[in-house]
């Protein structure tokens, strides 16, 4: 990986489950669960067909929640408000990923399809607070989640960045191809790669890949 592939990076854009933590922490299934937990109620489905449906809305809006408001008109902020009432006791601090971020130059923001206070809540358990210059979440895009180009161009246009002098690092490779349409470094951050020509870089650990960047 040439170091000189991001010497003109001066925005770094990371989402947030399961790239700011790895996924065998597993935090995500309770947000699934809780997910899940909220459609059966909304909607007075069973369990197997309220995880039919969060399954086949993720796969076909981006998102869950962008399908319950398109299919259901579910209003957002009580969603994510249940949906993120989890256990965060599972995070632990990282020391030597809050380090390599540190590192980087120029400015370091999170993007999520999740709220900014949830976010928020990770990165305090990751040991990442005072990282990041920006926070942004779904609400900040009017909840059009990512991977719709929209929702990038609303939350880019808001900070101010400049795709062309910006990396995102993201577990779902989707949700990179907006962004290397815009002119952005992307970095696939996932166990295993995926493939596809808006994917420049592949990582299975976000710290070294990051130590390697700033070493």
């Amino acid at each position: 990986m040439p170091q000189q592939h991001f010497s003109a990076i001066t925005d770094w854009v990371f989402d947030l489950d399961q790239t700011l933590y790895p996924p065998e922490i597993r935090l995500f299934e309770q947000v699934a669960a809780r997910m899940t937990d909220f459609i059966v109620e909304a909607l007075g489905v069973t369990e197997a067909e309220a995880q039919r449906l969060r399954r086949v809305y993720w796969a076909d809006y981006g998102t869950t929640l962008a399908g319950l408001m398109a299919e259901h008109g579910i209003a957002p902020d009580p969603y994510l408000e249940q949906v993120h009432d989890i256990d965060f006791s599972v995070l632990v601090p990282d020391p030597d990923l809050a380090a390599h971020i540190a590192a980087l130059p120029g400015r370091r923001i999170v993007y999520t399809n999740g709220s900014a206070p949830y976010a928020a809540r990770v990165i305090a358990a990751r040991g990442l607070d005072g990282l990041f210059d920006a926070v942004y979440g779904v609400e900040h895009a009017g909840y059009r989640p990512k991977p719709e180009p929209a929702a990038f161009d609303t939350v880019f246009a808001a900070d101010g960045l400049t795709p062309a002098r910006a990396a995102m690092f993201e577990d779902d490779p989707r949700n990179l191809r907006a962004p290397h349409a815009l002119g952005m470094r992307t970095v696939h951050v996932a166990p295993e790669p995926a493939p596809g020509p808006h994917i420049d870089h592949h990582t299975d650990n976000l710290s070294a890949f990051l130590a390697r960047l700033t070493a």
